[in-house]
């Protein structure tokens, strides 16, 4: 599951007092596996100030979804 990589490289960067959303999105630009119109879709009423980090959608269906009460990342299947 694409998902599980994309979090793993993710919550370690959440782990670094200066993680913001801007770098989780440039993080996950690297990775090719992120379906972007469907990331784009599924934020689309995504407001950085209040959800914290969005989640993204993976080519193989699987979602690395933003969890905010724990302040991490988690791999979803689709």
């Amino acid at each position: 599951m694409d998902a599980r990589r994309l979090a793993g490289a993710l919550n370690t960067l959440a782990k670094n007092p200066q993680f913001s959303y801007a770098k989780a999105r440039a993080a996950a630009r690297s990775e090719p596996a992120v379906d972007w119109n469907a990331t784009k879709a599924r934020n689309a009423d995504f407001n950085a100030e209040v959800d914290g980090c969005e989640s993204f959608v993976m080519k193989d269906g699987s979602v690395c979804a933003w969890m905010p009460g724990q302040f991490r990342y988690v791999a979803q299947a689709g």
